[in-house]
């Protein structure tokens, strides 16, 4: 089972990352992917690949979210970075996106950094791993004003409905990656599965945050992706084996595993 978002090497982790990558795989992770948020964070992301060289990928991108009066500068040292790495150093340039859930002034600087990255990827025939948060008109304007072809690429942690899901489909043939909101009790993903269908659905826990049900409240590690799989599957009617096999062979296609 692959998990498709996770950051494992945030500081959540630093007291005990090692017994968190051990359960972790004898709950049946075989890999995880570790979206990059800033500059800073590099490194982190760079360190845990060192100490577990097959059990990690990385990615490079500047979270919506750390989009500030920086941003050009950043954005200007991971370009310099993916242009001077190895080719399969980054899997995918992410998490980007729009996010205007907390405030909207940084609104306009998201949209230039969220085109300049898009364009990393077709460039690079890089897939991307957006985050979108109450800005999903924002996002689509983008990708309409962007030249064509549009890159393929991932909606992380996606809670739109049906009808977003259709939507972002006239646009490009995506992925949605689907976490523990899923299992919420007040949650209306579940709604979106049978569109999305499985053959576009990855996994993901996004740890430390939204762990699922049962763990609901705790600090999410990758360790309890099974309980989203089983979520997933018994909505859709299916085996927990059939979610994991389409959902891996989702994220090895996507990101070229």
């Amino acid at each position: 089972m692959i998990d498709s978002h996770s950051h494992l090497y945030c500081e959540a982790f630093d007291a005990d990352r090692h017994e968190v990558v051990t359960r972790a795989i004898e709950a049946g992770i075989t890999h995880v992917v570790l979206p990059n948020e800033n500059l800073a964070s590099l490194k982190r992301l760079h360190d845990m690949k060192r100490d577990y060289p097959h059990f990690v990928s990385l990615t490079i991108g500047l979270h919506p979210e750390e989009v500030r009066d920086d941003f050009h500068r950043q954005l200007d040292e991971m370009k310099r970075q993916l242009d001077e790495m190895p080719a399969g150093t980054f899997v995918a340039v992410g998490e980007i996106g729009v996010d205007l859930y907390w405030e909207r002034q940084w609104r306009e600087q998201q949209l230039e950094a969220l085109d300049t990255q898009l364009r990393w990827c077709r460039e690079r025939d890089l897939p991307f791993i957006i985050h979108c948060r109450e800005a999903l008109d924002e996002i689509l304007w983008v990708l309409d004003n962007f030249d064509e072809p549009l890159p393929r690429g991932v909606f992380h942690s996606f809670t739109g409905s049906p009808a977003d899901v259709e939507r972002l489909r006239r646009r490009g043939d995506f992925y949605f990656g689907v976490n523990g909101i899923v299992t919420f009790k007040k949650s209306d993903v579940k709604d979106i599965l049978p569109v999305v269908g499985l053959d576009r659905l990855l996994l993901e826990t996004d740890a430390p945050y939204l762990a699922p049900v049962p763990h609901r409240g705790k600090r999410n590690e990758s360790a309890f992706l099974p309980a989203t799989a089983a979520f997933v599957a018994q909505s859709l009617g299916t085996t927990t084996a059939a979610v994991t096999l389409a959902a891996d062979k989702a994220a090895r296609t996507l990101f070229g595993l």
